[in-house]
């Protein structure tokens, strides 16, 4: 398997020479669909923790396991399916791996208990963690090497769009119908992008295998291990706070239930507006874009709880927020395409065990601290862990 291509100021992952590239836009699009609804299905619960803790008659914080769970599956999904994968054509890979997501989505519409929603959303997981792995990866081989860096920048538009869709709609159908809805939504979301990826998604075989030695050989290396330091850093702390943002916005800055719903659709737009904005400035200083994303990310959660009673204060961090985060899935992947550039693959396997671990380890925690000392406890918290993600040093983060 070839490494990236080096290029003056940016990395790309170019395709083996001898393969002809198929696909187009057309099956980047329907990848980035499914990162979409991945997103959207993964943070649903967020913008309906009080409706499903209530119907299912468990805390604020025990429902934060609908986040943790997904995390800690994908977490270990990610190297196995990227080694077990093997010789099979990555088109039914991730068309498996699609199918996953919508067969939880269904099981949670209908979930009696917290039991069976926990169970459900460990499907979620199998799909978030394979999907991760290897989504990414298969853009090179889609378009031209030029149009690599902007279509993978539509792919991971997927996450934004996947968060402005995923708070507001959760808050929205709070209010409106029951919360098992959303799920339903989900479900007929999932399937629709099941059914593009079928239609646009061309034969993709293997063109190499990772080996579970390929990926202990990648976690010698010392700048991908700065790199899976800086996601676990910014992922726990993120989630830490990200997956309370509901009663924060709630219970302490006091906004109905319709301002939650606007406030949260804004930082998914600033979310949105944060991806390109890095897909665009990332090729002339990763190191400038990663920094000035993990401080603004600790600035904004920092500020969060002294000026809760200042409404426009509130609106304006919580779209600093999702700005910030907005940039910062680009630039860690551009990060660990630089340091693993001999099996990039592999490298992005990591990347998503490294995330996922701390999105699950930073909600659970989350939950205790929040149930045990407030939000404001753990939104300090969650800036702290932001600035030391900040002052990671990697000589490839330039």
């Amino acid at each position: 398997m070839e490494g990236p291509t080096r290029h003056p100021g940016r990395t790309q992952l170019h395709a083996p020479r001898d393969q002809q590239l198929s696909g187009g836009w057309p099956a980047v699009v329907s990848v980035a669909l499914v990162s979409f609804v991945l997103v959207l299905s993964e943070f649903l619960p967020i913008g309906l923790l009080p409706d499903i803790g209530g119907s299912l008659h468990v805390s604020t914080g025990t429902t934060g396991l609908l986040i943790v769970v997904p995390g800690l599956v994908a977490a270990i999904t990610a190297p196995l399916v990227t080694v077990a994968s093997g010789r099979l054509d990555r088109r039914w890979v991730l068309i498996g791996l699609a199918a996953l997501i919508a067969a939880s989505n269904t099981a949670a519409a209908v979930a009696p208990n917290l039991i069976v929603m926990v169970a459900a959303r460990v499907l979620l997981g199998l799909g978030v963690g394979g999907f991760w792995a290897m989504g990414i990866g298969v853009v090179p081989r889609l378009v031209a090497a030029h149009a690599v860096h902007r279509a993978s920048s539509l792919v991971t538009a997927g996450i934004s769009a996947g968060t402005v869709i995923s708070l507001p709609l959760g808050a929205l159908i709070g209010r409106l119908a029951e919360w098992r809805t959303a799920f339903l939504l989900a479900t007929v979301a999932g399937l629709l992008t099941l059914t593009a990826l079928v239609v646009l998604l061309p034969a993709l075989p293997p063109t190499g295998t990772v080996r579970f030695a390929t990926l202990a050989a990648s976690s010698r290396h010392r700048a991908v291990r700065f790199a899976l330091l800086a996601t676990a850093l910014i992922f726990f702390g993120h989630f830490a706070a990200y997956t309370y943002i509901t009663p924060y916005l709630e219970e302490h800055a006091h906004f109905g239930s319709s301002a939650v719903t606007a406030v949260l659709l804004t930082y998914g737009v600033a979310g949105l507006v944060g991806n390109f904005v890095s897909g665009a400035t990332i090729g002339r200083s990763l190191r400038g874009v990663y920094v000035t994303a993990t401080v603004l990310v600790a600035a904004a959660v920092g500020l969060l709880t002294p000026l809760a009673d200042t409404a426009p204060a509130v609106v304006a961090l919580v779209a600093l927020w999702g700005a910030a985060f907005g940039a910062v899935p680009m630039a860690l992947q551009t990060w660990i395409a630089r340091a693993a550039r001999d099996a990039p693959e592999g490298g992005l396997a990591l990347l998503v065990s490294a995330s996922q671990i701390a999105l699950a380890a930073g909600s659970f925690l989350g939950g205790a601290v929040v149930d045990g000392y407030g939000v404001g406890t753990c939104f300090a918290l969650a800036a702290v862990l932001a600035l030391f993600s900040a002052a990671t040093p990697n000589r490839h983060h330039r």
